[in-house]
């Protein structure tokens, strides 16, 4: 058997939560250094059906671009409610804050109407 160690719950928490923060900034990193090349971005038709069927498409890119709701809640500097509340249809978002959440999943504005 190998080494063990024990940590207190709570570190383990944090440490799987800085884990997935961290897979979420690699994947932005990749994404923002493609479109920054100049590569032409498409997604699989999956995604655009689910758009098409009528699903919210801040969720969709979310999604698409393996981001949780926190972790686009830090990048775009809207509040996680916010975000929960317009992938629920219950808001449609301000201008401002779709522009915020357009920018932080790298894509056009017009993206997410």
């Amino acid at each position: 058997m190998g080494e063990m160690i024990t940590i207190p719950l709570d570190e383990y928490k944090r440490l799987q939560g800085a884990a997935h923060d961290l897979e979420d900034i690699r994947i932005l990193d990749r994404v923002t250094a493609a479109l920054a090349a100049g590569h032409e971005e498409t997604i699989p038709a999956e995604y655009v059906a689910r758009m098409v069927g009528g699903e919210s498409p801040v969720r969709v890119w979310r999604e698409y671009r393996g981001l949780s709701q926190a972790a686009l809640a830090k990048e775009s500097g809207v509040n996680r409610v916010q975000i929960l509340d317009i992938e629920a249809g219950r808001s449609s978002g301000s201008i401002a804050t779709l522009k915020k959440l357009a920018d932080a999943l790298n894509v056009a504005l017009d993206d997410l109407a």
